[in-house]
Parts: C-alpha cells; structure tokens; sequence
C-alpha cells in the first residue's frame, strides 16, 4: 500500500526470447530497469536475438489513479533460475510468456508455473507470444500441451501492443481481486 494507493507486484517469467524484456518496455510509465547483456556465446542465441536477461526488467505503471503495478520479469536461460526464487517474494500474480515458435517455450512454461505453485497460491495467466511467426504452433496445440493446467487462462499476447498488455494486466488484477 502506498497512502490511498495500491501496489501490486506481478511477476512476468518465461522462456529466453518470448518477450518479457519487450512487454516491460511497452508497458512501464517509467524507464525500466534492464539487466540485458550481449550473449556470451553463439548456441545461446535463438533467432535475431543478440542479448539476454541476466538478472531481471522491472518496469512501473499506473492503472487509474489508485492502483500501481510493479512488473519484475525473471531471466529466461536456465542458468538464471535461481532469480526465480528471489524475484518471487512477494508477487500477487504472474504472467507466463509462450512463445508459439519455440517448441522448447511451453515446457519453460510449465516448469515456471509448477515452480510458483509450489510456494504461492495466486492467478497466473500464460500470454502466448510470437503466433504470427512461420512455423509458430496454433493457439489450439499450445492450450492442448498445457493440459495440466487447464485453471490458468491462456490469451495471445504480442508484447509490443501496449493496449493488449494492459487489457491482460486488468485480467489478472481482476482475477487477484476477486
């Protein structure tokens, strides 16, 4: 609580390249806090893609005139998992990025899900991410892989629209809420 208003820490977690540090920087009223560096090695490079998340992005935004969302976003290579475990505390929902190119992406997703559930009961949301790349998986064969978690809604997310990304946020607020 800040006075009157109202602080939510959401946590946005999910595979290397499936758009957190983007969504961070589309959505922060503020300029974000980002922790990318140059990838150290060429197998560590998906796609375009040149730098990586080695700690975390944390960005600000208001939602009316009371209500402050803090966004931190986990790393996404398997060697910062333990920023999970730090990054964590405190947070009142979680936004799981997929990204419908990366065969590899709905496993991550599921692991970071299972991870949160371990230790907190709070509204997740998977926000599937690049559909609209060659070869990406439908939004049908995604929801289909994350069968075990069929109480988690999944929406299609391109973390660049600033609109969408809110619209998700005022989702999982509500969720949070109720």
């Amino acid at each position: 609580m800040l006075g009157n208003k109202k602080a939510f820490k959401i946590l946005v977690m999910g595979s290397f390249g499936s758009g957190k540090t983007t969504f961070i920087k589309t959505l922060s009223e503020i300029d974000p806090l980002t922790t990318e560096k140059k990838i150290s090695s060429l197998s560590e490079q998906v796609g375009e893609k040149k730098t990586t998340t080695v700690a975390m992005d944390m960005g600000k935004l208001k939602i009316g005139e009371d209500i402050e969302i803090h966004l931190f976003a986990t790393p996404g290579q398997d060697r910062f998992d333990f920023m999970l475990d730090i990054l964590k505390r405190g947070i009142l929902g979680g936004i799981v990025l997929v990204d419908a190119a990366n065969p590899k992406s709905v496993e991550v997703a599921e692991r970071f899900a299972e991870k949160i559930r371990e230790s907190h009961d709070i509204p997740l949301i998977f926000c599937v991410t690049k559909t609209d790349v060659p070869g990406a998986k439908s939004l049908d064969e995604i929801k289909a892989h994350l069968g075990n978690f069929d109480d988690i809604p999944v929406e299609i997310l391109d973390p660049r629209d600033k609109d969408k990304g809110k619209e998700v946020l005022i989702k999982l607020l509500s969720m949070i809420l109720s």
